[in-house]
Formats: C-alpha cells, sequence, structure tokens
C-alpha cells in the first residue's frame, strides 16, 4: 500500500482510534470485565469469542484485522500489529511480552517512506509461544507446535515442533 493513497490514510485514523481505545482498555480495573468486554468489542469490531482471557496490558494497532478463536489465552503486555491480519485459532496460548507484525516496509531505502508492506500471520490449533517471541509477518505456525521464550520466528513452523532461537545475522550490505 502506498503511503500517500486514501487507504492509508484511513489506517492511519483507525490506528489512532485504536490507541485511545486500548489506553482506556489497559487502565481499566482488572475486574471490570463489562468494560473490557465492551472496550474489545470497538477494538475488535466484534465481541469477543467465549472462553477468552486477555490479560492487560494489550496492544494492537488496527483491530479489526485480529481473529481470536475460542479458549485463547493472551498473557499481558503483548502486542498484535495486525494491519495484514492475525489469526489465532482454539486453545492457543500466548506468554507475557510475545510481539506479532504483519506490517514493514521495503528494505531498498528509497522505498522505504513510500510503501507498506504485509502478510498476514496463522497461529493454528493448540500452540504455545513463550514469552518476549516475535512472529513476523507471513509466517504460519503449525498445530500443537511450541515457540520458544525469545524466539524469532520468520518462517513457517511445521505442526509438532519446537522452535528456538533469535540470533540475527547480517544477510547483506548496500
Amino acid at each position: 500500500m502506498r503511503i500517500d493513497s486514501p487507504e492509508f490514510s484511513a489506517m492511519s485514523e483507525r490506528v489512532l482510534e485504536v490507541t485511545a481505545l486500548t489506553s482506556r482498555l489497559n487502565a481499566l480495573p482488572f475486574e471490570d470485565e463489562v468494560g473490557k468486554a465492551e472496550l474489545f468489542e470497538q477494538i475488535l469490531g466484534r465481541p469477543l469469542a467465549p472462553r477468552v482471557t486477555i490479560y492487560p496490558p494489550f496492544y494492537t494497532d488496527h483491530g479489526l484485522n485480529l481473529d481470536i478463536a475460542e479458549r485463547v489465552f493472551i498473557n499481558q503486555g503483548c502486542t498484535f500489529l495486525d494491519y495484514a491480519g492475525i489469526r489465532l485459532a482454539t486453545r492457543v496460548m500466548i506468554a507475557p511480552k510475545v510481539t506479532f507484525i504483519t506490517g514493514g516496509h521495503p528494505v531498498d531505502p528509497a522505498d522505504r517512506r513510500v510503501w507498506l508492506t504485509g502478510e498476514p500471520i496463522d497461529v493454528e490449533e493448540n500452540v504455545w509461544i513463550g514469552a518476549g517471541a516475535t512472529i513476523l509477518p507471513g509466517v504460519t505456525i503449525g498445530r500443537d507446535s511450541v515457540i520458544a521464550a525469545g524466539a524469532v520466528v520468520a518462517d513457517d513452523v511445521p505442526a509438532q515442533s519446537l522452535v528456538t532461537g533469535g540470533k540475527a545475522t547480517v544477510q547483506r550490505t548496500w
């Protein structure tokens, strides 16, 4: 999406709206279930599925592209940058401070301030994502997998797999 497009302007307005909503959500008393439910409905554009547990603080930049199935658990301090869509299937468990990123910019310096890129993230059933993990654009995490704490997931994860590691490496220079 071009950054100077009407679509980008509309998305930017939504980001500001959702930032205000999540700020209100994160300031509510922990036991205010009714207030949290109302704010989540405004953030997601629909009510939360049954038996979803989300501990604040909770952050998202768009909300309308975040699909949370039943029996999902999201611990505190997680961030969902859902520009291109994030789907969490049933029984997904997410530890504190996990980050999901669906948007980005081109690598070429001349294009970085012109384009916004994005690919969806799909987390299949019964996945456990450890504390501080980062899930990058375009990733599918297969059923029953475990993502270790601190892992950076840039590629698809097969079902019933354990993924670890987060060491950055130089791929090229320019």
